[in-house]
């Protein structure tokens, strides 16, 4: 709640005016039943139609003013309501990019997707009908209660006598609205990381015919949500009868026990009109005090679901002092005597042994090793993707955690093994990491990447939107496209972590070939599980189970007669038995 009321500091001013707008409203409405008493007493002395008419002109003239008002104030309430909405998921998604890989290894999408929408949502619901109604309603009861306690003090007593049972009961349901809440947010969230996972693994769902299986599981999630939905709705739908219900008993009490005042002499019937009128006034608040528990509750219930997001911290800082950090000058790189464990391993298990290595800076260096040895791992480190658990990565002498992370990435050109595309034109794609689109820059990163006569035949050339994840190309068309966007930056380090697997042999050698030229001055890192993509490399360092075991270049390395020349000579019989 400490971050709400700090959006709710910033608007202020609005909410004050809005307050303000409300009193008026409220002083203008209890101004009518006074108006129709005199009416009425006016009616009982005869008086002529002509004296009885400045009543009805200055209640339809207080009704008109009061619309205007009103309507002000809920212009003012609900639209600051609307922009703090609109702060608070733009504050949600800048923390979402700042948080480390590791936070979204423990999340679902969906769950988060939900959070950003559905409960940030009913955040707003809270920020403009649920304080509109707070204020609305104790004043309205100020206002109509003190009215009728200078009318007869007894009959306001007898006429909400039923109110302090009302709000007992009201107390006790909030308890079961904020559980209820809870659990209905909770069960969107699983839809709807059903539906995305669903929607984003269409391909393999289809392949496996697994469609039924996802209906099924579609059908339990949905039917698990919707009794949750039908219990929260069962404890909403009897607060709005129980509202009423305390309002009819108050208006039945005051007709009975008021119209026998009025018989007694005790009461005029203009003071009971007006008493009738005020408890009038009373009803809507009555009704909209179920309905404000409803959406504190709401409301409440997506502020801790959003604070448990809010609350997750990066792992991954700037450097220290300043932020700044040294800047990447020659791109000299060395691993000093690196262990690293992932964090969400409960056993603690090491990924990482005692790497210790120093890359030169201009160097096309190759890490190869069988799969699961920790080549990824390795390169992860470099731009801070994850932290190392003991020892160091230095760029240019300098550790990698005293840059600032903008400077680190910016001088990194990363191109993982697993390539995403966004659902854009193919030029915006590739001039992602760029300020603004570069033409030329993108042809040239394409023409490296052999891209461009492809995206030339394309209907609409660079301005081809492709789908979802990038679904509409191939997978060797993906990984090119990812690599000429980390090209197109013209990074002084560049990493390619396995990022030609599905790129054919030829195209491959053909690629390396162009990249070799582009990149000369440039330190590369190269992952492969291909020796003959890695064989020209001025340095081969090879992992196998999280440490290195041999290290040189492509001769000496056959010529030892150790891992290295295990993958070579298998990975040359599986060729030759290919070409059988």
């Amino acid at each position: 709640m400490q971050r709400l009321w700090g959006y709710l500091y910033r608007y202020r001013y609005r909410y004050l005016r809005g307050i303000l707008c409300l009193v008026i409203t409220a002083t203008l409405a209890m101004s009518i039943p006074l108006l129709l008493k005199r009416a009425v007493e006016g009616i009982e002395d005869g008086r002529p139609l002509a004296e009885l008419l400045p009543y009805l002109i200055a209640i339809i003239g207080i009704a008109l003013v009061q619309g205007v008002v009103r309507a002000f104030s809920r212009f003012l309430i609900f639209n600051a309501g609307r922009d703090i909405e609109y702060e608070l998921r733009n504050d949600l998604f800048a923390h979402l990019q700042r948080l480390s890989p590791s936070y979204y290894q423990r999340q679902f999408t969906g769950d988060l997707m939900s959070r950003l929408v559905n409960d940030v949502t009913a955040v707003r619901m809270l920020l403009g009908l649920g304080i509109l109604n707070l204020l609305n309603t104790p004043l309205y009861y100020v206002y109509a209660g003190t009215a009728m306690l200078a009318i007869d003090p007894g009959l306001t007593v007898a006429a909400l006598a039923p109110y302090p049972v009302m709000l007992l009961v009201v107390k006790r349901m909030g308890r079961q609205l904020m559980e209820k809440t809870l659990n209905v947010q909770e069960g969107l969230a699983a839809l709807s990381n059903r539906v995305q996972e669903g929607v984003s693994g269409m391909h393999v769902v289809r392949a496996y015919v697994r469609e039924e299986w996802q209906t099924r599981e579609f059908a339990r999630l949905n039917e698990i949500f919707k009794a949750e939905s039908l219990a929260l709705a069962r404890v909403r739908g009897l607060l709005q009868p129980l509202m009423k219900g305390v309002a009819g008993v108050g208006v039945l009490v005051v007709l009975w026990y008021g119209g026998a005042q009025v018989i007694a002499g005790r009461l005029s019937l203009g003071d009971l009109v007006a008493f009738i009128g005020y408890l009038h006034l009373l009803a809507w608040p009555t009704m909209a005090l179920g309905w404000l528990i409803s959406i504190f509750q709401r409301g409440r219930a997506a502020l801790k679901r959003l604070e448990d997001i809010f609350h997750a911290e990066p792992e991954i800082v700037d450097g220290q002092g300043n932020g700044a950090g040294p800047a990447i000058v020659r791109g000299d790189i060395a691993f000093r005597h690196v262990d690293f464990a992932y964090r969400v391993q409960e056993n603690g298990h090491q990924v990482l042994h005692d790497i210790d290595c120093v890359i030169p800076a201009g160097a096309t260096v190759a890490i190869v090793g069988r799969t699961g040895a920790g080549k990824s791992t390795l390169v992860h480190l470099l731009p801070r993707l994850f932290d190392v658990s003991h020892g160091a990565v230095t760029i240019d002498g300098h550790d990698v955690r005293l840059f600032s992370l903008a400077t680190l990435r910016s001088h990194i050109g990363f191109v993982p093994q697993d390539p995403f595309l966004f659902s854009a034109p193919i030029k915006e794609n590739i001039a992602f990491a760029l300020p603004a689109v570069d033409e030329e820059r993108i042809r040239w990163a394409a023409k490296i990447v052999h891209l461009d006569e492809e995206i030339e035949s394309f209907p609409r050339g660079y301005d081809t939107v492709i789908g979802e994840r990038g679904l509409t190309l191939s997978g060797g068309q993906k990984q090119r496209l990812t690599l000429a966007r980390a090209l197109v930056t013209d990074p002084p380090i560049l990493v390619l972590d396995d990022a030609l697997s599905s790129v054919d042999t030829q195209t491959e050698r053909a690629i390396l070939q162009a990249l070799r030229a582009a990149t000369r001055g440039k330190t590369v890192i190269v992952i492969s599980h291909r020796i003959a993509a890695v064989r020209d490399a001025d340095l081969i360092f090879v992992l196998d189970e999280g440490r290195i075991v041999e290290r040189g270049t492509h001769a000496a390395l056959v010529a030892r007669g150790g891992v290295y020349a295990e993958l070579f000579q298998q990975q040359a019989l599986e060729e030759e038995l290919a070409e059988l």
